[in-house]
């Protein structure tokens, strides 16, 4: 199941089995194994309950004697293995962890928190995503990830915090959600009882700000304000973007402009993904500014600098500026 239908099997009353969570997001496989544990134990009996076991360190008796150990004073006891992956090259371990697969103990949940070796197709990792509760935590894409701060900061803090916020904040945090959500914490609290985070906020907080965001630049584009955007695009090549993650990045709010354009807001919310569909009026306002001849143009003209970003010697920063230039040249010729 996915993380998201793994909380929501939570919220519906879902207990107890084998749980596998993996994958390379550290942080959210933390908070998930965490509000399985609150949702077993209750805070009076926890301490009785709860084991947390490292899967390098395990001994296969001790493994064995914890799994058999019953519930006192609750309904509920709750197994933690992280390296979990570990057990995979300890066969009575391992085979003890897929015997529960059959038929778990009353009361026992356990929680097994892996990162899977690349490539691996060993049988102990098919066997618990077919038949366990597995849920797979990837890390959270750039473009999804003002998406996430919202719904995390809702979700956790009871706040709203808004787009430009959003944004803002991943511009200058950078992708690690550990840091983003102490920073959020940190916010939440400077906002006080207002129940919003602004950007004015993050600023005022001491976050130091670049000064120009990958997403408020591809909005500068979608707008069609070319002029502005030739600015930016050398404070984000210094700042560490490439020519390569801009021009997908582009790439990708062409064709969503283009889905706009076409089948309209509905047409565009239906497919964009769960975290970006707070994006659909914003892209949707830009879509009016563009003609099919319009937007044809600036992606056959995008796809030449993909070919030449792999080919020639020319930077990207050069292919950029000469694609928004281009733009530029034709906004004036259509006017």
């Amino acid at each position: 199941m996915s993380p998201e239908a793994l909380q929501e099997w939570l919220d519906r009353g879902g207990r107890g089995g084998v749980f596998f969570l993996f994958g390379e997001d550290e942080f959210r496989k933390e908070e998930a194994a965490r509000a399985l544990v609150g949702a077993h134990l209750d805070p009076a009996t926890r301490d009785f309950n709860l084991d947390v076991l490292h899967g390098s360190e395990l001994d296969a008796e001790r493994f064995a004697s914890v799994l058999a150990t019953p519930p006192m004073l609750a309904e509920w006891r709750v197994v933690v293995v992280r390296e979990a992956e570990a057990l995979a090259t300890q066969a009575r371990s391992r085979e003890r962890v897929l015997g529960l697969l059959d038929r778990v103990p009353p009361g026992l949940a356990l929680i097994l928190l892996a990162s899977v070796p690349a490539g691996s197709r060993a049988r102990f990792y098919e066997e618990l995503q077919m038949r366990g509760r597995a849920a797979r935590f990837t890390e959270i894409d750039t473009t999804d990830l003002p998406g996430w701060l919202m719904q995390w900061t809702r979700a956790r803090l009871g706040v709203d915090l808004e787009e430009g916020a959003a944004r803002a904040l991943a511009a200058a945090v950078g992708s690690d959600l550990a840091v983003l959500t102490l920073e959020l914490e940190k916010l939440a609290s400077y906002a006080g009882g207002r129940g919003r985070i602004r950007e004015d906020d993050v600023r005022a907080a001491g976050i130091v700000l670049p000064r120009v965001n990958r997403w408020a630049w591809f909005d500068l584009v979608g707008e069609r304000r070319f002029r502005e955007a030739l600015p930016g695009l050398r404070v984000l090549l210094a700042g560490g973007e490439t020519g390569v993650g801009l021009t997908i990045g582009l790439g990708t709010q062409l064709l969503r402009v283009g889905v706009a354009l076409e089948g309209g807001i509905q047409g565009l919310e239906r497919v964009l993904p769960p975290r970006q569909r707070w994006l659909a009026p914003r892209i949707a306002g830009q879509a009016r500014r563009w003609t099919p001849e319009s937007l044809a143009a600036a992606v056959r003209g995008l796809r030449r600098v993909d070919q030449l970003l792999k080919s020639s010697s020319l930077s990207a920063e050069h292919l950029l500026e000469e694609w928004l230039l281009s733009q530029l040249v034709r906004e004036v010729e259509v006017v």
